[in-house]
């Protein structure tokens, strides 16, 4: 009994719904980045699933799931550096990394 697709896209929720509880229940910033860095590998499961079950021939696999995953892991290797660069100047500001705090754009 191998893997199906179901098993994938179980997965691939699973850890979908985790990301989103961080990201919207936690206050620090650093741990909503984490939520959304667990929230876009969700997506790259689910993409590398659906393109290894998306065959034509059985010898041939379209290797667009892939290639989206490998994109999306640079725009989130981006994506976070960018954020923490961010937090690490608010902090330096405010002294806090909380984001019920962080109002820099209110007069």
């Amino acid at each position: 009994m191998g893997l199906s697709l179901n098993h994938f896209l179980v997965l691939g929720a699973l850890l979908f719904c985790i990301g989103l509880y961080g990201a919207i229940a936690k206050h620090n910033a650093i741990a909503v980045l984490m939520g959304i860095e667990i929230m876009l590998n969700a997506v790259n499961i689910t993409m590398v699933g659906f393109a290894f079950y998306n065959t034509v021939k059985p010898w041939s696999t379209f290797l667009t799931g892939q290639i989206f995953a490998i994109f999306i892991i640079t725009v989130a290797a981006a994506e976070a550096a960018v954020a923490l660069a961010m937090i690490i100047s608010i902090y330096r500001k405010r002294n806090t990394v909380d984001v019920g705090e962080i109002n820099l754009m209110k007069w």
